[in-house]
C-alpha cells in the first residue's frame, strides 16, 4: 500500500526533494546534461519555487526547495521541463526520469542544516571531488545564488515531543556547544547508515 503524499499546496513548507534518473543512468556526468538542468531548474525560481540548496549528481538530484504552489507542481516543472530541454536541445529520445520523486518536509533549523550539509556533501562521499566547493554542480561551491533561510521554520530548541513551540530558557555557552555537539553527533549517525 502506498503512504498517502502530504498536500504542499501554497503551504510555505520547505522540502528536501530526490529523484533519480530512468536506469540511473548517469546523465550528468556530461558538463552539457549537467548545465542544461542547471538552467532549466533556475528558469522556474522564483515564480515556482524558492531555491535554498541542490546538487547534481551523475544519476540523481537533490534540491532544497520551497515551493510557491504545490510540491508536485514545482518538481514537475523541473523534470518535465529538463526532459522537453534534453530532447529538444540534445537530441535525447529516450526516458530522462524514474517516475516519481521522494521528499522529505523540513520541519526546524536543525533539520534544514543537516539537508543542507547533506547535498554539499554528497559530491565527497561519492568521491566526485576532495572538497565540497570543488563540484561544479552544487550550490556548496558558491557560485549560484540561492533564496535566503526558508521563512517559518523553529529553531530545533523550541519544538517539544508533540511538535508544538515552547519558550527555551537561555544557553549558557557549555550548554549550547553541547546542543551543537549532540547535533553533530546525530549528522555524523546519518552518514554512518548511508
Amino acid at each position: 500500500m502506498r503512504p498517502v503524499r502530504e498536500v504542499a499546496t501554497k503551504n510555505g513548507q520547505t522540502y528536501f526533494v530526490t529523484s533519480n534518473t530512468s536506469q540511473w543512468r548517469p546523465f550528468f556526468k556530461h558538463e552539457r546534461w549537467a548545465s542544461l538542468f542547471l538552467t532549466t531548474l533556475y528558469g522556474y525560481r522564483p515564480e515556482r519555487f524558492a531555491l535554498h540548496g541542490f546538487v547534481v549528481m551523475p544519476d540523481h538530484f537533490h534540491l532544497l526547495m520551497t515551493p510557491t504552489d504545490s510540491l508536485e507542481r514545482a518538481v514537475q516543472c523541473v523534470k518535465g521541463g529538463f526532459s522537453f530541454r534534453a530532447k529538444k536541445e540534445l537530441g535525447w529520445n529516450g526516458e530522462v526520469w524514474i517516475t516519481g520523486f521522494s521528499d522529505h518536509r523540513i520541519r526546524d533549523d536543525s533539520d534544514f542544516e543537516i539537508h543542507q550539509r547533506y547535498i554539499a556533501n554528497n559530491p565527497v562521499v561519492a568521491r566526485l571531488v576532495e572538497s565540497a566547493e570543488a563540484f561544479p554542480y552544487s550550490s556548496a561551491n558558491g557560485r549560484y545564488e540561492l533564496d535566503g533561510f526558508p521563512q517559518g521554520l523553529k529553531p530545533q530548541n523550541f519544538i517539544d515531543a508533540s511538535g508544538a513551540a515552547e519558550a527555551a530558557p537561555l544557553q549558557s555557552e557549555p550548554a549550547f556547544a553541547e546542543s551543537k555537539l549532540a547535533i553533530a553527533q546525530n549528522e555524523q549517525r546519518m552518514w554512518e547508515t548511508i
